[in-house]
């Protein structure tokens, strides 16, 4: 018996020293990574926790999240050049590029001057902004002059007045230049009472970044939750991405528990990340 115990041991050892030796292999990069669009995250996500960008940067790390929409609590507007190279060296370190800035809500000429300009010293192409109507003559001058893209936010029925859905940026930018545009955010849609399915195949031309969200209803009560949990049609909305052919971002902005998001981020990305690869032929 003694002998059998001493055998037994030595089985087990040389087994473990085995599986140590054997090389496991590498994780497989993100499932987006095969896709013409990417998975990003929208800066308001880290609202609650504006001085540590560390944290964020952290959180999308370990979801391999790879692109950032700036927000200005991160990156304050009157940076100097020192201190935004400083910002891009540090996200360079966690592997994460940054790709736009916004959202900016403007209403006076000198503010779009300001905010064009912030967004060139910056070094993105792209403005997710919230201007007045009668802002968009002006920035139809911007986008011309600073050959930049301009995507405007829609709020749903938060904001009736100033574009609540796809159908209204649409309206008001159908007849300016062609680099304004909207971001498409689903969940915010979806509140409006509009299929953001529907939207992104009608208006796919001037969708320039998306916000992936997810809502409980297709009314104005109907709330914010983790990706996947509500209404939007996200196996058709992938498929949809693929048809038009999109090549921007979608990212995450994470309106729930957001003094503590990891866990909801974690879902939401898992859960777009898991419906990408269950769509794809």
């Amino acid at each position: 018996m003694k002998k059998l115990l001493l055998f037994c041991a030595a089985a087990l050892l040389f087994t473990a020293a085995g599986a140590q030796d054997q090389k496991r292999p590498d994780p497989q990069p993100p499932i987006d990574e095969k896709e013409l669009f990417r998975v990003g995250m929208a800066g308001f996500t880290f609202a609650s926790f504006k001085g540590d960008l560390d944290r964020a940067l952290n959180i999308m790390k370990r979801c391999d999240v790879h692109y950032l929409c700036i927000k200005d609590f991160h990156l304050p507007y009157n940076s100097t050049d020192e201190q935004i190279a400083a910002f891009h060296a540090k996200l360079k370190s966690y592997g994460v590029t940054g790709y736009a800035v916004g959202p900016i809500y403007m209403s006076k000429e000198e503010e779009a001057d300001r905010y064009f300009e912030y967004a060139k010293r910056v070094g993105v192409k792209l403005i997710v902004g919230v201007p007045t109507h009668e802002l968009l003559p002006y920035i139809d001058k911007k986008v011309k002059e600073y050959d930049m893209k301009y995507a405007i936010h829609l709020h749903g029925p938060d904001l009736p007045d100033r574009y609540p859905d796809a159908d209204d940026i649409w309206a008001h930018v159908k007849d300016l230049d062609p680099r304004i545009g909207m971001c498409l955010d689903l969940g915010h849609n979806l509140r409006n009472g509009k299929d953001p399915v529907v939207a992104l195949k009608k208006y796919h031309s001037r969708v320039f970044d998306i916000h992936l969200k997810d809502a409980t209803a297709a009314t104005k009560a109907g709330y914010s939750v983790e990706v996947g949990r509500g209404l939007v049609d996200f196996p058709g909305l992938v498929k949809t991405l693929r048809k038009v052919k999109y090549d921007g971002k979608v990212s995450l902005e994470h309106e729930r528990d957001m003094s503590n998001p990891e866990m909801g981020i974690a879902e939401s990305i898992g859960y777009f990340r898991g419906v990408i690869r269950a769509t794809k032929k």
